[in-house]
């Protein structure tokens, strides 16, 4: 039996900057956990260009389908509201999960699926709920390759 190791090779891209920049990306690199500068360009630059892509969910077309994590921060008092929303068929929730934080408040995330409109209606919903702190979601980075 034979055995073929595929090697990823890495090459080296390089671009110049002033010495301000310089400074101030060493600062950034380190200051965000980053212990690699290559990586952490790397990151930045498929983050950004994603997003120049794709846009955020405020400026999407309403049709196009994405997947993401739903963040809400709330007081107690709303969970039948957040159970309601889970079921209403508007988005899809894959994965669910709820932690009671040592603020006194309570988070729970939701794996989810749906139109860009119906992810905005339904964090709009949220948003606009008393004891509800704050709406996040945060976008499935763009794949066309790769796991699963």
């Amino acid at each position: 039996m034979m055995c073929v190791m595929r090697i990823n090779m890495s090459r080296v891209v390089s671009f110049s900057v002033d010495n301000q920049f310089a400074d101030d990306l060493e600062n950034l690199v380190e200051s965000s956990g980053y212990g690699n500068r290559s990586r952490f360009l790397r990151d930045a630059s498929l983050h950004f260009a994603e997003e120049l892509q794709r846009g955020s969910i405020e400026s999407m077309d309403e049709n196009t389908k994405i997947e993401g994590i739903l963040i809400v921060f709330f007081q107690h008092g709303i969970e039948q509201k957040l159970h309601d929303i889970r079921h209403s068929g508007e988005i899809e929730v894959t994965s669910y999960s709820h932690t009671s934080m040592f603020s006194n408040s309570c988070v729970d995330t939701m794996q989810a699926f749906g139109t860009a409109g119906n992810l905005r209606s339904v964090m709009q919903q949220l948003q606009t709920t008393q004891d509800v702190d704050r709406v996040t979601f945060v976008p499935a980075p763009l794949r066309d390759h790769g796991c699963c």
